[in-house]
């Protein structure tokens, strides 16, 4: 976001206003001029540099397997480099993350997300014709990162702050109040406000830390305007307030008559003639007695629509200790279910929240809105439902443990919070209204203030019955302790999506399990050893799927009163994308369990038990699942730059095929949906109408696995394998 084409115009109009910088030496040359001006050298701080977290992003991940869901432990160690660089060189870093959408930008925002959704479509265009990942022209960040980032961030030591209002406004309050050494990021707006010296994130050399500053003084000095009317330039040219329709017969006006005074105009770039010729308009805006003023002067010929418009844009650039006017502040503006939790409740709610320590329950509280960005989820697939609807009545749930409680807590009326999620066939025209749903446990609904500020035993167990119940999972319960917690929440995640999604086979299921058992077990180095025969575009969307679940086991935890330590429930923890594309591919394959399971017979054990608890649960639910191995593609073609799918063929690997018919589309709205009767046999697999998977007991289980004599007894009498469910093809 930002002012569109000022960065670029600065580096072809004002080169002098783009300055190659070196941060070791700024932060020396801070620290000198820090310590001139400090009495007591108890005061002395580091040099602070501000960082824009969600400019950064893309800079910081930069995995192989980026479509894959994310390798999470390879981006932990990737910010622990990066942090560390900086804080060798004497800096201290604070980071600022997004918290919000505010009212005025949604448009913008929804603009954004449906243009990623058609480069979303192309990426799995791409994946289905050549089985590979698209080059990096196509590439989407891994869903949930901007999520997980500031508790990645957090783990390091680092300090993280997430905003109330616009992060780039807080940020540019933040450098200022605390005179810091500058802001780092990648967003135009950082020149307009009178802050910090503004740091290109884009242009940063990590070994050498240098970069270029866009300089505000040089270019108020080169382009002839103060400082103090940079936010009317802004305005003016168009940015997230003032859209460019809004002032396009300004700036057409400011055209034709700069054209007119300066005929050498036309050599210029098109882009950089609107911005000279607007910096000309508003530079014959001054007061008569030469003063600047934050007020759009009336000699501009604007209606009283636009001009209101144009304050509003205005004000949005002036910080705390400039001359407002109507600044209101969003951090004190009232809550929007205060009526239905104590004031407690919404001091908790907030202070988690700007400490980054919080997930989802500062927005539905406070502001009765939550939104989900793009997912890689593939438009063309009709058996798997969008991530968006599969956790919903997730989301229903911590909305009704957020918000319905107490004793008069079914007299209430019930609330209904604005969700603005992405996903295929969501046109985003306005948000969908949905309603809390009450957790159903059997001491009755737990009072928000009970589960968040009270403690004893029972609270603590009553904690972990509303989480589990949010996923309807409270039989869980009994492994809480026996288990790492890590794996309870994964068991849980991986139990809701299969009573979700009636189409997931147990061959998915064996992924997911095996993926959560093993991952924990792997370094960073061991993971990005991992190859890949080829991709499969299912696979990509169960492992998009998964993280946007991690992301709901946080918020549930975070509304039950963290029965979980919120570490537990932290991606580079339970997930990497490479190594579950792996897992989904040789599950589908028809592998045998200990060669899923990397011949380690612990893993092997840990996954039995987590199976059975699962197809146990599922049971009671009258879930069965059923074995569908996956075919390969029919064909692949050739990838642009010379590849061939025979390989992988030739290697017995398989991709994602699609089964047609009836999709999530015909059946929105309903949670049951038939299975196919069709099935693809494959190796291994004994025959039509049978399970891939036929071991009832500890002695089968050794003779399918083909285990040593003492791998038989380590599992024997302790876990047996799910028992078979009937084929859809079997009679």
């Amino acid at each position: 976001m930002g002012v569109k084409g000022l960065e670029s115009f600065m580096e072809r109009c004002c080169p002098e206003a783009c300055v190659m910088v070196n941060l070791r030496e700024m932060a020396k040359q801070h620290a000198a001029k820090n310590h001139q001006g400090c009495s007591s050298t108890a005061n002395i701080t580091s040099p602070t540099l501000v960082v824009d977290g969600m400019c950064c992003l893309r800079h910081w991940y930069f995995g192989k397997d980026w479509v894959c869901g994310g390798q999470w432990k390879e981006y932990v160690d990737v910010l622990r480099s990066w942090v560390e660089t900086f804080t060798s060189a004497g800096i201290r870093l604070v980071f600022f993350f997004d918290g919000v959408v505010e009212h005025q930008k949604r448009q913008e925002w929804v603009k954004r997300r449906l243009r990623v959704n058609k480069d979303v479509s192309k990426v799995f265009s791409h994946i289905r014709k050549y089985g590979e990942q698209p080059g990096k022209e196509l590439f989407c960040l891994p869903s949930g990162l901007a999520t997980f980032t500031p508790f990645a961030l957090r783990s390091l030591g680092q300090e993280v702050f997430c905003s109330v209002r616009e992060a780039d406004y807080e940020i540019a309050s933040y450098a200022r109040q605390h005179d810091s050494m500058g802001i780092l990021g990648q967003d135009s707006d950082y020149i307009i406000y009178d802050s910090a010296p503004y740091l290109s994130v884009a242009k940063l050399q990590i070994n050498s830390l240098t970069t270029v500053m866009y300089d505000r003084q040089k270019l108020c000095t080169t382009i002839g305007l103060a400082v103090t009317q940079l936010p009317l330039l802004a305005c003016l040219l168009g940015n997230d307030v003032v859209s460019e329709e809004h002032v396009r017969q300004i700036r057409n006006s400011a055209v034709e008559t700069y054209r007119r005074a300066s005929p050498a105009a036309y050599s210029r770039a098109p882009h950089g003639q609107v911005v000279l010729a607007v910096t000309r308009l508003v530079s014959t805006l001054r007061s008569p007695d030469g003063e600047q003023t934050e007020f759009v002067p009336w000699s501009l010929n604007a209606p009283v629509p636009l001009r209101d418009l144009l304050k509003k844009g205005i004000s949005s650039y002036l910080l705390p200790g400039q001359k407002s006017f109507e600044f209101v502040d969003v951090s004190a503006s009232p809550a929007t279910f205060e009526k239905l939790v104590s004031p407690e409740i919404l001091k908790a709610c907030r202070e988690k929240h700007v400490a980054a320590e919080g997930f989802m329950v500062y927005c539905v509280v406070c502001a009765g809105v939550t939104e989900c960005s793009n997912s890689l989820e593939d438009e063309e697939d009709e058996e798997l439902l969008p991530q968006a609807l599969v956790y919903r009545p997730c989301r229903q749930r911590i909305y009704g443990l957020l918000l319905l409680h107490g004793p008069d807590a079914n007299s209430l009326e019930n609330p209904a919070i604005r969700e603005w999620f992405v996903y295929p066939g969501n046109p985003l025209n306005e948000p969908e209204m949905i309603h809390p749903v009450p957790i159903n446990i059997s001491c009755g609904h737990p009072s928000l203030d009970v589960l968040w500020f009270s403690s004893g035993p029972e609270v603590s167990a009553l904690r972990l019955t509303a989480f589990l119940s949010v996923f309807d999972c409270v039989e869980f319960s009994e492994l809480f302790g026996q288990i790492e917690d890590s794996l309870l929440g994964a068991l849980c995640l991986i139990t809701y999506v299969v009573l979700q999604v009636q189409t997931l086979s147990e061959e998915d299921v064996d992924a997911y399990l095996s993926q959560a058992v093993c991952q924990r077990l792997k370094s960073s180095p061991e993971l990005q050893q991992i190859k890949l025969p080829l991709l499969s575009s299912r696979a990509v969307q169960l492992g998009s799927l998964y993280v946007r679940g991690i992301s709901h086991l946080l918020g549930a935890n975070n509304a039950s009163g963290c029965p979980l330590p919120s570490a537990a429930l932290m991606p580079w923890h339970v997930f990497d994308g490479r190594l579950f594309h792996s897992k989904y591919l040789l599950a589908h394959r028809g592998v045998e369990k200990h060669e899923l399971l990397d011949d380690d017979p612990s893993c092997l054990s840990q996954f039995l038990l987590l199976k059975e608890k699962l197809v146990e649960t599922c049971r009671k639910r009258s879930r069965a699942l059923q074995s569908r191995p996956r075919a390969p593609e029919r064909s692949l073609s050739p990838s642009p730059g010379g590849s061939s799918g025979e390989d992988w063929r030739q290697r017995g690997e398989t991709a994602g095929g699609h089964q047609r018919g009836w999709g999530w589309r015909e059946r929105r709205g309903q949670n049951v949906y038939k299975s196919r009767d069709r099935m693809w046999g494959r190796g291994g697999h004994r025959g039509r109408g049978q399970d891939f998977y036929s071991c009832h007991s500890s002695e089968d289980m050794s003779r399918c696995l083909k285990l040593p004599r003492g791998r038989s007894n380590h599992c024997r009498g302790r876990y047996q394998l799910a028992p078979r469910w009937p084929h859809p093809s079997a009679p």
